[in-house]
């Protein structure tokens, strides 16, 4: 609309406003019946400003909703509207950890509705084991249609964590949306934990997530949609959840309580909740985690982004919530979740901390236990085993070493095995051409494996995946958990031969 043609808003006639101009100045989010905007009246193109504003109601109507119906993907085309489509339209949003995965994600997915994206991580130079820096996602995210700003941030660092923000709210004029992601990880027990580890988790974890919404929230109670969301899960107590990793546990817990304090304190301010997944997901670190094939049982990160997404749409009363991906997107009239899997179809793998019948779980973990390990070996016959399954699968495995496998992997595994034709057994891929046998390795083992004669042979052949045995107890890991990844791939070389 050119300067100096009247429009008439509300009832009213107005002096000449230019109307695009007044429609970027409009605030983004509002009432729904009605905006808003103080915009400086013009008497004409050319002819002499005036100094005086008038406050314009710039009434919206509201969009009629289609009739309710499934697209391909399962979604219910007809439960938002277009208004709400475009949420985040104008919003700033500040993710730690989007340089790649699911905070990238979420960054993407809010991108789409034209917001802008704070990108709050650590890699500014390529790593080729880590794709992804701030840089590449901050031109993903404009391409997507959003707004970047690329900031190098260790949550670790508060200075850093400072500065993010001041540039932030410099470029943008406030913060609407904080996702703490960033995360470290360590799945080992207490003893195979060094103290950097353990400083490496909490720092990042807890301090990091408490650090970071310190930092944002006075600007986060300027903003009329105000969300706090942490990528933690629900603070499940049963022991299964601690005894193998237990300060990850912690660290990760730490996140969740800053949810449960944080809900309160600012209640009717900021919305506070977590976000978790129901199944693990595909990133760059569970490939480090799971090892080759891990994929197949996992779900895209696009589950993670439309679940946050979902989130954010909630009011401020929506707060201090343990949320599950798949839960909240079955709220929202999604019904096929195959469009997340990375293999449609395939069974899931779990996520930690959660289970649906902890008692059973509680159950099959004690009965792992209920033999301590030293009076389980006296009731073991001293003969060694010269067949069956066991015995045979090793025969298998020995056939397969080769100078590679040892120079690809270097550490050496000791499995104590409960059942028929169990005991000590090793598997040594540090000497040259490699060797397996019965009883304990004549060096110190790297890793040891505690399960079942019949898990083993179901691990060895590919109907049973270590990450699936280890997260569900079968399998017990002391030692190197790096180390213990790495023999995924020997045992995926071997599938078609066992």
């Amino acid at each position: 609309m050119p300067a100096g043609v009247s429009v008439k808003v509300s009832g009213k006639e107005n002096l000449s406003l230019d109307g695009a101009r007044a429609a970027r100045q409009a605030p983004r989010f509002g009432p729904r019946r009605e905006r808003r905007t103080r915009a400086k009246v013009l008497a004409g193109q050319g002819l002499q400003r005036r100094s005086r504003t008038l406050a314009l109601e710039v009434p919206c109507t509201p969009l009629k909703r289609p009739p309710h119906r499934l697209n391909n993907e399962g979604r219910d085309e007809g439960a938002f509207t277009r208004r709400e489509k475009a949420r985040l339209a104008g919003c700033t949003v500040f993710i730690t950890g989007a340089s790649r995965g699911i905070g990238k994600a979420i960054a993407l997915k809010a991108a789409k509705d034209g917001a802008n994206i704070v990108i709050a991580a650590k890699t500014t130079h390529v790593n080729p084991k880590l794709p992804g820096t701030i840089f590449t996602a901050a031109e993903e995210i404009e391409a997507a249609g959003g707004k970047a700003l690329p900031c190098a941030v260790d949550v670790r660092d508060e200075q850093q964590i400072s500065n993010a923000v001041e540039k932030a709210v410099e470029r943008f004029g406030g913060i609407d949306i904080l996702v703490n992601n960033a995360s470290a990880i360590s799945l080992t027990n207490t003893l195979e934990t060094p103290t950097k580890r353990v400083d490496l988790m909490m720092n990042v974890n807890t301090r990091g997530t408490f650090l970071t919404s310190k930092a944002c929230i006075p600007y986060l109670k300027k903003s009329k949609i105000a969300h706090i969301l942490n990528l933690s899960p629900p603070l499940n107590l049963n022991p299964l959840w601690f005894k193998q990793h237990c300060a990850y546990t912690i660290a990760k817990y730490g996140m969740s309580m800053c949810v449960l304090g944080m809900a309160e304190e600012f209640k009717g301010e900021i919305a506070v909740n977590a976000l978790w997944p129901k199944t693990a997901i595909h990133t760059a670190a569970m490939d480090m985690l799971g090892g080759s094939g891990i994929e197949s049982q996992c779900r895209k990160v696009d589950i993670i982004a439309d679940a946050a997404y979902s989130i954010f749409k909630k009011p401020k009363t929506f707060t201090g919530n343990f949320i599950i991906d798949e839960n909240i997107l079955r709220e929202e009239g999604i019904k096929n979740f195959d469009i997340y899997a990375i293999k449609p179809g395939h069974p899931l793998l779990p996520d930690f901390f959660l289970d649906e019948h902890p008692d059973t779980i509680t159950k099959k973990m004690e009965s792992h236990d209920a033999v301590p390990e030293l009076k389980e070996k006296k009731s073991q016959p001293p003969p060694k085993p010269r067949s069956g399954a066991v015995a045979e699968t090793f025969r298998i495995v020995k056939d397969s070493l080769s100078d590679d496998v040892v120079k690809a992997t270097q550490a050496i595994y000791q499995f104590e095995l409960s059942g028929e034709d169990g005991g000590t057994w090793f598997l040594d891929l540090k000497s040259k051409g490699g060797n397996v046998g019965y009883g304990e390795p004549s060096d110190q083992a790297d890793v040891v494996m505690s399960m079942s004669t019949e898990d083993f042979v179901k691990m060895f052949s590919g109907k049973l995946k270590p990450t699936m045995a280890f997260m569900s107890g079968k399998l017990k890991i002391k030692g190197n958990m790096t180390l213990a990844i790495r023999l995924e791939k020997l045992m995926n070389q071997m599938n078609a031969r066992l």
